[in-house]
């Protein structure tokens, strides 16, 4: 990876002012069945026009909701351009005779369809080798793993050990593990270990240690994350999980933008679990928020006194969260609209010489069978003061925009990626 040169400084050559980069990741909101979907078992799979398409039957209608998808200023950006384009089909909602943002699709070059991968190869790093996974079997940890983490872990034992969706197993097990104590361990299609706790009774920071233990155990089977789920409530009907989820992801094997970025002296402000997916590695400075409206307006916030030639990286996980794996298609539309109420105070508190990147990382189609990820092409939607608007087509990799960012920051070539800029 080329190293920026040293005289570049947050005030630009020559005392010129130097441009920003915002990135807003909707997490999950794939817009087409990639090309090797099939080899994922997700053929078919398109979060967003399936969910426009819910929207126009009526069958994504709620009390919060009603009608077509009504996502506006995303449309003028070129959203729907661009997943029409993926999907190679029209979609059932309005758009803009002429987009005013740049806009296009990726293909994910990285061989998974998880959180780690989707971002770190937008920063321009894929992930060309295999993470490890759990079998789909009960138990799926290997018994090793699960002995070494109740002595390490000081605990007496654990309650799941199988592949489950996160709010369903606790709902089953949440009553037991107050009885027991036992903390609920789980994984999923994902390279992944979950461990659930209840924030009060079991205790947060014992929570967190024993997920630093967990990391530790995990590292010779490759698993890209450990994430703790800790949650409150006395019963299966009042259990619910709190904003104190943290990631404990592998570092990124190589440099991606935010190192380079750093290195450069450029602040890397990251919001969300942003910091948590790269390891913190690259980051200057972290905000945490817990919703995507929190994340939102933490960003806005930093964008306010964000220093010349810094990054904001943004992460919206409530679309696969709370919507995408739980199956919910009126609760992710409702999310779309609420977001796009946020693109006019994006563009608002911008600067002259700022770009803003709206994308994804993965789909998560709330109408495919099951409660995994899945293999889709991402939108990306770029637009700013002096950022021309256009089609950009079709890109090969996620890493097309870290090389754009790249080009934007003036920070010198990455090792992967074309510029769109």
């Amino acid at each position: 990876m080329n190293s920026p040169a040293a005289s570049i400084v947050a005030t630009g050559r020559m005392g010129c002012t130097m441009s920003r980069a915002i990135v807003v990741v909707l997490d999950s909101m794939g817009v087409g069945a990639a090309g090797d979907a099939a080899a994922y078992g997700n053929s078919g799979a398109d979060t967003f026009g399936h969910i426009a398409e819910a929207c126009a039957s009526g069958r994504a209608d709620n009390a919060q909701r009603s009608g077509t998808l009504r996502v506006p200023h995303l449309a003028s950006l070129g959203l729907i351009n661009a997943a029409e384009a993926a999907r190679g089909a029209k979609l059932p909602i309005e758009r803009p005779a002429e987009p005013t943002g740049l806009y296009g699709f990726a293909a994910e070059r990285s061989r998974g369809k998880d959180t780690p991968s989707g971002h770190w190869e937008m920063m321009g790093l894929p992930v060309e080798f295999d993470w490890g996974y759990f079998p789909d079997t009960e138990p799926c940890f290997p018994a090793e793993l699960t002995a070494a983490l109740i002595d390490r872990g000081g605990i007496d034992g654990i309650l799941g050990n199988r592949h489950a969706s996160g709010t369903q197993i606790i709902a089953e097990l949440g009553e037991e593990h107050l009885r027991t104590l036992w903390p609920i361990v789980y994984t999923s299609a994902d390279s992944v270990l979950q461990i659930a706790a209840h924030e009060e009774r079991f205790g947060l920071q014992r929570l967190y240690r024993l997920c630093t233990v967990a990391r530790e155990l995990v590292d010779p089977y490759r698993v890209g994350r450990v994430i703790a789920r800790p949650f409150v409530g006395d019963s299966a009907a009042t259990f619910v999980r709190t904003g104190n989820r943290r990631d404990l992801s592998t570092p990124p094997y190589a440099p991606t933008l935010l190192d380079v970025a750093k290195s450069a002296g450029r602040e890397v402000i990251c919001i969300g679990k942003i910091a948590d997916i790269f390891a913190h590695q690259g980051v200057t400075r972290t905000i945490k928020a817990h919703g995507n409206a929190a994340v939102m307006d933490r960003l806005l916030e930093a964008m306010a006194d964000g220093p010349d030639g810094s990054m904001l990286f943004a992460n919206c996980v409530d679309f696969d969260t709370n919507f995408g794996h739980r199956r919910n298609v009126a609760g992710y539309a409702g999310a779309l609209e609420a977001f796009d109420a946020y693109v006019p105070r994006l563009r608002d508190a911008m600067r002259e010489d700022d770009i803003v990147v709206l994308s994804a990382d993965h789909g998560c189609d709330p109408t495919f069978p099951g409660t995994d990820h899945t293999r889709e092409y991402i939108p990306i939607i770029a637009f700013g003061p002096g950022i021309a608007a256009g089609d950009i087509g079709r890109r090969d990799t996620f890493a097309d925009i870290g090389q754009s960012l790249a080009t934007h920051l003036d920070l010198g070539p990455l090792d992967h990626g074309h510029s769109f800029l």
